[in-house]
């Protein structure tokens, strides 16, 4: 009995969530199989009460390596619920990876960006906790809240910080550039979110 295939609904992502959607070398089954998880994740974990499901859903890349993620939804487009799930994980392990250099970005472009600031929802001044902890609370809203919100807020956000690079001295114009894309990739999503037209 024990070597049967626990099925889990769909709102309790856990661990080795992506283990049984299949795909295997197939760049067309392994998307398939990205999309499915992406719709699992954002449809079937709507508006849960389960805090556990939250939690388990915003520490996804954690449990599951964010190259696991990579593989399934990094090659997806930014106008697909994998893609926007793609680029929100991505977003949050760069500011709990440099919290620190983050915050000084976010701090150079809120003067300069202030309704994308008060979008973003960052506490005042954005110190490199306060900012991991917006990032936490934007994501919690895949499962628990208002997923077109979620893309907008995390769109604001990397608006900041991309202003906050173009107005740095010595600044990479790349990276800037690829910041300014992401938030526009984001809040393109969260529109599509709004007409729910993102699938």
């Amino acid at each position: 009995m024990s070597d049967q295939p626990r099925h889990h609904k769909p709102t309790t992502p856990g661990a080795a969530f992506f283990e049984d959607l299949g795909g295997g070398s197939d760049p067309a089954l392994l998307r398939e199989a990205g999309d499915r998880a992406a719709t699992l994740l954002v449809r079937g974990a709507r508006d849960t009460d389960d805090p556990a499901v939250v939690e388990r859903v915003l520490h996804l890349a954690e449990t599951e390596g964010l190259e696991t993620l990579a593989q399934v939804w990094a090659g997806a487009p930014p106008d697909t619920l994998a893609g926007s799930l793609w680029r929100l994980y991505v977003l949050r392990a760069w500011v709990h990876a440099s919290p620190l250099a983050v915050s000084r970005e976010y701090d150079a472009g809120r003067a300069r960006a202030q309704v994308a600031r008060v979008v973003a929802g960052v506490a005042d001044p954005p110190g490199p906790e306060e900012l991991k902890a917006m990032v936490d609370e934007t994501l919690r809203g895949i499962a628990g809240g208002d997923f077109a919100i979620t893309l907008l807020r995390a769109a604001a956000f990397a608006r900041v910080v991309a202003t906050g690079r173009a107005g740095a001295r010595g600044s990479n114009h790349d990276e800037t550039v690829r910041m300014l894309t992401l938030s526009e990739q984001l809040e393109s999503a969260g529109h599509l979110e709004m007409r729910h037209a993102l699938d």
